[in-house]
Order: structure tokens, then sequence, then C-alpha cells
């Protein structure tokens, strides 16, 4: 009963958080194309999302063990309301600085939870580690439904207010808000080891030469991340001469990702024990 009281606590702080990320997906090309801009200049806003995001994930790690896990969790809530607010600029600059703010935030959201729930779980809790695994696959199957239905709620409030496309990066603010107030007012405060960030970096470069296989499976996941990335950029040109329903399509998008994960998974664990290359 304890871990379970632990883990919907640890999942009503993150999953609202994780809810407004996937609603600023659907529609940010259809909200940027609307404000008058050229492709070029909407693929200028996206590569400053992207950029800010692999820039930080460099150091993040260790800006979150200096700043504290909680800070950074709620720190991630608030970059990401003030992107969401600056969408609501129709100025190339203040969009950009809303996008490179929504890398930052991205960066945290995926870094900072998952490390404050893992030390609170097996220093202040001192919960089985075996127990972990089960937290993280509530997370894998909410998020999911979550990215299914921020589609949906993203196409019905864009049709039904005034805003437009802009309407989801709105409705994501309560669900920001939300998750930042809770974890500020239910969370404890936990650290990492305070190493500078040289070292940190230096490490990890050690651990790439010192295994080919890690090389290899960073190298392999860069790539994919790429061709999701310019999925990302290209999906919503493609189909919108065909009034396709953008909500709609992600749903659609996302749903077959869910389900393809949930075969995987059954296909390492279950009868066919197939393994992975």
């Amino acid at each position: 009963p304890a871990f379970r009281r632990f883990q919907r606590q640890f999942l009503l702080g993150y999953l609202p958080a994780l809810a407004a990320d996937w609603l600023q997906g659907p529609l940010l090309f259809q909200l940027l194309q609307s404000r008058g801009f050229l492709r070029s200049q909407i693929a200028a806003l996206y590569s400053c999302g992207f950029a800010s995001n692999v820039a930080f994930g460099l150091i993040s790690g260790v800006f979150v063990d200096r700043l504290g896990r909680k800070k950074s969790c709620v720190l991630s809530s608030g970059l990401c309301c003030a992107s969401c607010l600056l969408q609501l600029s129709r100025d190339f600059l203040a969009l950009a600085a809303g996008r490179v703010l929504a890398g930052l935030g991205t960066s945290l959201l995926f870094s900072a939870f998952e490390s404050w729930y893992v030390h609170e779980h097996l220093e202040r809790h001192d919960f089985p580690a075996e127990w972990i695994p089960d937290t993280f696959s509530r997370v894998a199957l909410w998020n999911s439904g979550l990215a299914v239905a921020a589609g949906l709620v993203a196409e019905l409030v864009a049709e039904g207010l005034v805003l437009g496309p802009v309407a989801p990066f709105l409705v994501a603010v309560p669900f920001l808000v939300l998750s930042g107030i809770f974890a500020g007012k239910n969370w404890d405060e936990n650290y990492g080891k305070n190493r500078p960030c040289g070292k940190a970096c230096g490490e990890g470069l050690r651990g790439l030469a010192s295994d080919p296989r890690t090389l290899l499976l960073g190298l392999v996941q860069a790539l994919v991340e790429s061709i999701l990335l310019i999925f990302a950029f290209l999906w919503t040109p493609v189909l919108e001469p065909h009034e396709i329903p953008l909500g709609i399509a992600f749903s659609g998008f996302t749903a077959a990702s869910a389900a393809g994960s949930a075969l995987f998974r059954r296909g390492v664990s279950g009868r066919l024990r197939l393994q992975p290359l």
C-alpha cells in the first residue's frame, strides 16, 4: 500500500506534464503557417526547438543534480508554460524564443521526473529495485493513451474555439500549472552527485569509446530520432492539401506507435520469445 501511494503521487505529478507535451504536437506546423511564415522560416523555428533540446541535453543531467530534481521538474513546467504562451505572438523572434524554451523544458521533462522517482524509490522509501519497471510500464501505458487523446482534444478545441490552432497550446497551460504546483507542494527534494560538467561529459565519451556496441546503439538511435524529427516536420504539409483533420491523423500515428510497442513487448516476452537484434 505504501508503494502504491508513492507511485500514485508520482503519476499525479508526471502525467499532466506528459499530456501538455503531447497537446503541443498536432497543430504546431499549422499554427506557424497561419502566422504567415514561409516553410523555410517554419523549418528554422522547428530547428530552434530541436537544437536547444540537443544542446541542453548534454548538460541536463549535471544541471538537474545540482539544482535539485524537484526544482527541475517545476522549472520544466514553467518553461513549457512560457513557451505555450509565446505561441500567441506573431513575432518571429518571440516564437523562436518559445521554441527554445520548449526544447529546454522538454529536455528537463524527460530527465528530471524519472531521476526524481528513482532516487525516492530506492533511497528515501527503500522499495525493491524490481518494482521500478512496474511504475514505468504504467507511465508508458498512460502516455500512449494521453498521446492518442491529445490529438482528439487538439482537433476539438481548435475547431470549437475561435482561437484556432493556438488553442491546444492554451489548453496545455493548466496541465503544466497543475504538474508544477503538485510536484512543488507534495514531493520532497533530492539531489545527485555534484560533478563538474566536463568530468561528466568525459565519462560519457570514455564509455562510448570503450564499448563499440554502445557507440553503435547510439548511432542507430540517433538516425531513428532524425527520421522521426523529419517526419514531425513533413507530415502536416503532406496531409493538409487532402483536408484530413490533423488532430485525428496525429491520434492515428500515436495509436499505431502504441500498438507497435505492445506487439514488441508481446513478441519478446510471450510465446514467440523473439530476440531483438
